[in-house]
């Protein structure tokens, strides 16, 4: 460690004009950086749902819906209708739009003294206008399923205009341009946006919004505590660059490899200017203890002890980071886990390579040579809290194990009442419009979550679309579903308004006879594949609770197993079956990344210390501040998602670091004084500082996020702010609690 001291101070320069010629070329590269909140696209490709979802999006348009609501206190007025056509004649001739469905064009069947008709609800070119054709429409339009509920609210305050689109369209941006078109016809109606496009749109700002003024307030925020600790220039420049760089470095990189800003990874440089900014404080804080006139030498022996901890540090977060890639069921958590690894990464090389480096180069180092060496100033973390700290430790060391353990015990309590949340109207906050508008969408037409069941066989047998018939009735009957829609239900109109009941046909001939009729309807692109083998029943969730997610899929399948058919072949799909998946995933994501975190975390500080009793002792705060953390979960009802499912593995791998700063500073004062009281008094006022300030500076950072627009986030940053405060404290009292006692305790048995 020496030799690599030497290396940096001698190659200073080198080092500083590489670090600036690659945050020149990183830095140039966030010009093309993009946004991309869509959550199906971060849906694995093998999972049969999320696969089969997808293909819907892409064969029938289905999973790419959005909805307007237009409410009043009446809707079947001439007015009214006259703004609905408005909206849908606005959406029909904006690029990206394949079909537009409202009152005003929706698809009609019924009889007449010709036989059957087949058109439109209402002629778009000559709307309802006096009051005895606006209740003759209410009184039709209450009279048919396929309308109340669906196209028009039950009380008939709102209506729907739906729109799907194309495939491969960039749905944030048609989104955007939809909601701009409509908002600019300043209709007198509420007007209200849901379904997953314009959900995603309002994620996609709600991230830019994170972006441009969380991490300027994170950045200050942090300066001003550093500036409080250290009260020097380099204490607050050094730290912040350092890990300024390190974003630059990771975001950069990120767009050069054709990654884009998510829901979790616009996380990454809040997470690195906090952590990237701690293993600069540490060797500040090392060097700053040096007790060498020589201010060269000084700064190598300072470097050299201090390398070995800070390499362990970031090598431990990195793995709590790391740990993702194994347990994650979305790609974006994945990528998430991927580039905050390599930013803690880029920060440990900054810190050990270049800020030695500009510190040497730019002769910030006070100390002159021959100058006597002062004595350690008194300040308010010495006197006030680290010196009591120490005498209580030494005095009853019981107590603090006791206070641990009837805290563990309570959190343990709590574990049980944690629940999981992956709905995505959970994401925006209470009196957000987009949130508004999906209680409005589940109020009024039983919610705007797509829900699919695929029909693969002859969709003109009979038995298939008997089956199909069967299985909506079946549907309607769990209390989330109000509405469905499928060819079958055509086909049984259509049999209805011919005089045959409304039924399927049994024989084959007369379905195709029906189905001639049918041929060039928009809707039928919604409904079947153009090769006729394969068709869906679409509906809408109208829940957000986790648990009539997973009891509905659990009934759906219990259904399609029953009801399987050597002819046909029926499958479930929709954002319930895809949130159920994820649902599960996040509890074993959470289970698996954390156990892979701390086994690997206890081998790597168990190998470098050269001691697997030293690598438990180091993992037994973490642990018990993960347990502290899920307790304080379930009894603050904070619930598991794709945000804070990350909280324990990133607690685990930036907490680690507080006990490995502790526990090294132990041997290494162990071995030069041979006493257990001193070496551990010296490591607490000594290494205890540093451990403070770097708790305070990466709470505070991460406090930010809860002024973030998406609740997951400001979840996220409350959490990790409280582990870190839990870590650092079970660094500083629990693990120095073990130290003494097993100290002890061979000290007694070697007597």
């Amino acid at each position: 460690m020496e030799r690599l001291a030497k290396a940096i101070v001698k190659f200073k320069w080198l080092i500083i004009a590489v670090v600036l010629g690659l945050t020149g070329f990183f830095g140039y590269q966030l010009k093309n950086i993009t946004i991309n909140s869509d959550i199906i696209s971060s849906l694995p490709d093998d999972d049969p749902a999320a696969k089969l979802y997808k293909n819907i999006g892409t064969k029938f348009g289905g999973n790419d819906m959005g909805m307007i609501a237009l409410e009043t206190d009446n809707i079947f007025t001439a007015e009214v209708l006259e703004h609905v056509k408005q909206i849908t004649d606005s959406l029909k001739i904006t690029e990206g739009v394949s079909t537009v469905t409202s009152i005003t064009d929706v698809l009609d069947i019924k009889s007449d003294e010709f036989g059957i008709e087949i058109g439109k609800l209402v002629d778009e070119y000559d709307l309802p206008k006096t009051q005895s054709q606006l209740d003759s429409l209410k009184d039709y339009v209450f009279s048919k399923e396929m309308y109340k509920g669906s196209i028009v609210s039950e009380d008939g305050t709102a209506t729907l205009v739906i729109f799907t689109m194309l495939d491969g369209t960039d749905k944030e941006a048609l989104a955007k341009d939809i909601r701009k078109k409509v908002e600019a016809l300043n209709l007198p109606e509420k007007l209200y946006f849901g379904g997953l496009p314009m959900m995603m749109n309002e994620i996609s700002d709600l991230i830019l919004s994170d972006i441009i003024w969380l991490i300027p307030a994170v950045f200050l925020l942090i300066a001003f505590i550093l500036f409080l600790s250290f009260k020097t220039a380099r204490g607050v420049i050094l730290p912040l660059l350092t890990a300024g760089i390190a974003v630059i470095w990771t975001i950069g990189l990120m767009v050069l490899t054709g990654y884009e800003l998510t829901m979790i990874s616009n996380q990454i440089p809040i997470i690195l200017l906090a952590v990237g900014s701690a293993y600069t404080i540490h060797v500040l804080n090392r060097i700053n203890q040096a007790k060498e006139t020589d201010r060269k030498k000084a700064l190598i022996k300072a470097l050299a002890y201090i390398i070995v901890p800070v390499v362990l540090a970031a090598l431990t977060t990195s793995v709590g980071f790391i740990s993702f890639i194994f347990g994650a069921y979305l790609t974006m958590i994945k990528d998430f886990g991927i580039f905050t690894s390599l930013g803690t990464l880029f920060a440990l090389i900054l810190s050990v390579f270049f800020v030695p480096a500009v510190i040497s180069a730019l002769s910030m180092y006070k100390k002159q040579k021959d100058e006597p060496v002062e004595t350690e100033k008194k300040d308010f973390l010495s006197d006030k809290i680290l010196r009591p700290l120490v005498n209580l430790l030494f005095k009853h060391p019981k107590y603090t194990l006791t206070f641990w353990g009837i805290l563990l015990l309570l959190s343990i309590g709590g574990i049980f009442l944690i629940k999981t949340s992956v709905n995505m109207q959970d994401y925006f906050k209470k009196d957000n419009p987009t949130r508004v508008s999906e209680n409005i969408m589940q109020e009024k037409f039983g919610g705007s979550q797509p829900v699919f069941v695929v029909f693969r066989g002859d969709m003109q047998s009979p038995e298939v679309l008997q089956t199909m018939i069967k299985t909506e009735d079946y549907m309607k009957k769990f209390p989330d579903i109000s509405t469905t829609q499928s060819v079958a239900d055509l086909v049984e109109q259509m049999n209805d308004a011919m005089g045959e009941g409304k039924k399927i046909p049994d024989e084959k001939e007369k379905i195709e006879q029906l189905w001639f009729l049918l041929d060039g309807q928009d809707i039928m692109s919604q409904l079947v594949s153009d090769e006729l083998d394969e068709g869906i029943i679409q509906s809408k969730f109208a829940s957000n609770d986790s648990k009539n997610m997973e009891d509905f899929v659990g009934y759906m399948n219990k259904f399609i197993k029953e009801n399987s058919s050597e002819n046909f072949k029926i499958e479930l799909t929709g954002m319930p079956s895809v949130y159920v998946k994820m649902n599960d995933s996040l509890l074993k994501s959470q289970a698996g990344s954390l156990i892979i975190a701390i086994l690997f975390v206890f081998i790597i500080v168990a190998f470098i210390l050269s001691s697997p009793a030293k690598g438990i002792m180091a993992t037994i705060p973490i642990i018990s501040t993960i347990v502290i953390l899920f307790g304080f979960m379930g009894f603050a009802g904070i619930s598991l998602d794709i945000a804070t499912v990350l909280v324990a593995s990133v607690a685990l791998g930036i907490g680690i670091d507080y006990s490995i700063h502790v526990i090294t500073h132990f041997n290494h004062g162990l071995k030069e004084t041979g006493n257990i009281d001193k070496a551990l008094e010296n490591t607490i006022m000594v290494s205890g500082k540093a451990i403070i300030i770097n708790v305070v500076s990466v709470a505070a950072g991460f406090l930010v996020l809860l002024f973030s627009q998406m609740v997951p986030l400001q979840n996220f940053g409350l959490l990790v702010a409280l582990s870190m405060f839990g870590s650092g404290l079970g660094a500083l009292t629990l693990l120095p609690v073990i130290l003494i006692l097993v100290n002890r305790r061979i000290k007694i048995t070697a007597k």
